[in-house]
């Protein structure tokens, strides 16, 4: 069996199994040859790609988002945009509020010098000092906030002066931006591989017990949006008991979602899901793939709970005020995510800056994301993409009934 063969045969392989399989060896060779520090450069060759690429996917993503939305989407659509919008706010909240009950630190280095905003005057003064930094400099320094702003503007202009040709070419550039985020996310396993080791051989086993209740924290506040906030919602919508829809929309997408850990790949499921529930094609067609670009609510509960976690870590004291924000920034933020593996980890820069934490130290908490992502990508995915399908048919069901009240 030569070469060729044999690499043929691993990237067929599930990439969740070949990251299990990075944990394994970097756990192993951590404990059993911690002097081998050759082992740890593969990790940091990983995070140095994911730096280098995630201030590009994020402008080119946002900006092809909002030069294709469709305009006059009607009430339906008006009703599916705030269910998406809030509850991933919701999520954001939920996520602040478990964050500060049950703190999580993590392992990080470098951590001197990193000063926290003091007042509210300080983080406005900081948050439109970035909001305005030169478009070119906001990508090249990796400032997140910058970025979004910039993004937003260029998308609105490409809306309103852009030809639909010029729209499109922005469009397959943010696909091919998208491709090569996927061919990174290939070498995970050995950047896994490398961060393990190098986390192993230097702070013991004792590591994972952190990364333990990170995973806790972070799949609980997912379950009580899944189970709690976002059924609450539709309640109060529908004023029926909506677990048998959500039950199928977790039985047919989540489970799906759960194993693809892509919002994106998972738009034929749910778009089938919405058939079989006897939903308008005119109106999912467009809801879902929607829904895959700002239905977050697993985006933004990572995004907060990895930002307050580093903030935790540093000793950085955030007030009531800041966490209030935080947490629309992460709305935002997730908003912002791609539809690949791990696309939210690449978010949590964006919110770190917001508490004026360096680029350097977010993306240590993007590389222990990505040791954890097996688990808490997986659900992730799997609550973004079947409330996708939930707040459309509750949107549909809402906005039915009340016409029927009006006749």
């Amino acid at each position: 069996m030569n070469i060729s063969s044999i690499f043929s045969k691993w990237t067929r392989m599930s990439l969740v199994l070949r990251i299990l399989i990075g944990l394994i060896l970097g756990t192993s060779f951590g404990i059993a040859v911690p002097q081998w520090t050759a082992i740890g450069i593969f990790g940091t060759v990983f995070v140095s790609a994911l730096k280098a690429i995630a201030p590009v996917l994020v402008a080119v993503l946002v900006t092809a988002s909002i030069a294709k939305a469709n305009s006059g989407l009607g009430p339906r659509f008006r009703t599916v945009i705030s269910q998406y919008m809030l509850s991933t706010f919701i999520a954001a909240l939920c996520a602040v509020t478990a964050s500060f009950v049950f703190p999580i630190t993590l392992h990080l280095h470098d951590m001197a010098g990193e000063a926290a905003p003091n007042t509210l005057t300080d983080v406005f003064s900081t948050l439109l000092t970035n909001m305005v930094t030169n478009p070119v400099t906001s990508l090249s320094q990796a400032n997140y906030i910058g970025i979004l702003f910039w993004s937003i503007l260029f998308g609105l202009a490409l809306k309103i002066k852009a030809n639909e040709q010029t729209i499109d070419i922005m469009h397959n550039f943010s696909e091919v931006i998208t491709k090569t985020v996927k061919w990174i996310i290939q070498f995970a396993p050995l950047g896994i591989m490398g961060l393990v080791f190098t986390s192993v051989s230097q702070s013991g086993l004792e590591v994972f017990t952190t990364y333990g209740k990170l995973v806790l924290l972070l799949v609980g506040c997912m379950l009580a949006n899944t189970f709690i906030f976002n059924p609450l919602i539709a309640f109060v919508l529908l004023r029926r008991n909506p677990y048998p829809l959500l039950l199928t929309c977790l039985k047919v997408s989540g489970v799906q979602a759960f194993f693809t850990r892509s919002s994106a790949a998972n738009i034929p499921i749910n778009m089938s899901l919405c058939k079989k529930l006897g939903l308008d094609e005119d109106f999912y067609s467009v809801s879902i793939p929607l829904g895959a670009t700002i239905n977050m609510n697993g985006a933004a509960v990572t995004i907060t709970v990895m930002t307050l976690a580093v903030a935790h870590t540093m000793n950085v004291d955030v007030s009531f005020g800041s966490a209030l924000f935080l947490g629309i920034i992460a709305t935002l933020g997730a908003c912002g995510s791609s539809g690949v593996a791990g696309g939210s980890l690449l978010l949590i820069p964006m919110s770190c800056a917001f508490l004026n934490i360096g680029n350097d130290i977010a993306m240590q908490a993007v590389a222990v994301g990505f040791i954890i992502g097996v688990i808490q990508d997986s659900v992730e995915t799997a609550l973004n993409s079947s409330s996708d399908v939930f707040f459309t048919a509750t949107a549909e069901y809402y906005e039915a009934s009340r016409n029927k009240k009006l006749k």
